[in-house]
């Protein structure tokens, strides 16, 4: 997490900041062989050199985004939770839970899916 900690220090609410904290470290937990890299003013995921997923922070949500493919492949369960989704990510709001399978099944279905990838994005 030691790439991560100076976006989770501008995290002014101490309850978000550990929200963040813990599913950035769930991400890293679950999925041991992600590297953690910090671009876009956010913290992203990734699988040899591909994106895999990457998390943002607002006011009144947390966003997460596994580019459009991930989106579409999860709009059902996305929407059963809530989750108000765009084409690219997803918000939880704080006041949300947040539904760790889903994020599991998200992750998983974009390492498979990216495995012969060699670009940052799907193209």
């Amino acid at each position: 997490m030691t790439e991560f900690e100076n976006y989770l220090a501008k995290i002014d609410d101490p309850d978000q900041q550990m929200r963040v904290r813990t599913v950035l470290n769930w991400v890293q937990e679950t999925f041991p062989q992600l590297e953690q890299r910090y671009a876009w003013n956010q913290p992203l995921f990734t699988d040899h050199g591909t994106f895999i997923i990457g998390f943002s922070v607002a006011k009144s949500h947390m966003a997460f985004a596994p580019e459009g493919p991930a989106m579409e492949q999860f709009a059902d369960q996305i929407a059963a939770n809530k989750y108000n989704p765009g084409k690219m990510y997803a918000r939880i709001k704080w006041t949300q839970d947040v539904d760790y399978e889903l994020l599991r099944q998200i992750i998983a279905f974009n390492i498979a899916d990216k495995a012969d990838v060699t670009t940052f994005w799907r193209k």
